[in-house]
């Protein structure tokens, strides 16, 4: 674990996904779970430019070649691609970010930091054929479909 990605304060998982540590107790890289909080639960309210800020700030921590790095960066394209959808009606540019994210997601666990990366994989795979299946899908986190507070809002809002 790298110290600088540790926090008590988040707290644990429903279940016990890759990067809930072994011994039951932390996660492995908390700040990595508190951005997917954040991100997914602002995704699933079409806040999508906030969710992109989310996943970006914490994908900085990690090198290429990591796990955490790939889904990071899988994400990061995942809501930038629907922001371009949605915003722009840019289905072209939503189509190559979507590409992307399928090649950094590739090798994540099925569920990741309690993201279920099999569906979010699935639906960009649907939205690369039929633009519009987007539209109302929102992100499977811990077996819900969180959406945003204002914490989440708040959280976003610090990293600019």
């Amino acid at each position: 674990m790298d110290e600088h990605t540790n926090d008590p304060t988040v707290g644990p998982p429903d279940g016990n996904p890759p990067g809930w540590s072994a011994d039951g107790e932390r996660w492995e890289h908390a700040t990595l779970r508190r951005a997917t909080v954040h991100g997914v639960r602002l995704f699933n309210a079409g806040e999508y430019h906030r969710s992109h800020d989310c996943f970006e700030d914490e994908w900085y921590n990690y090198g290429r070649g990591r796990t955490e790095s790939a889904f990071l960066h899988g994400m990061v394209q995942v809501a930038a691609g629907a922001y371009k959808h949605v915003d722009f009606r840019d289905d072209d540019g939503m189509r190559s970010l979507f590409r992307t994210a399928l090649e950094y997601l590739q090798g994540v666990p099925r569920d990741y930091y309690g993201v279920d990366v099999l569906d979010v994989r699935t639906a960009l795979t649907n939205a690369l054929e039929s633009p519009e299946r987007i539209d109302d899908w929102r992100i499977r986190l811990d077996d819900a479909h969180p959406t945003a507070r204002e914490i989440d809002r708040a959280y976003a809002d610090r990293l600019e």
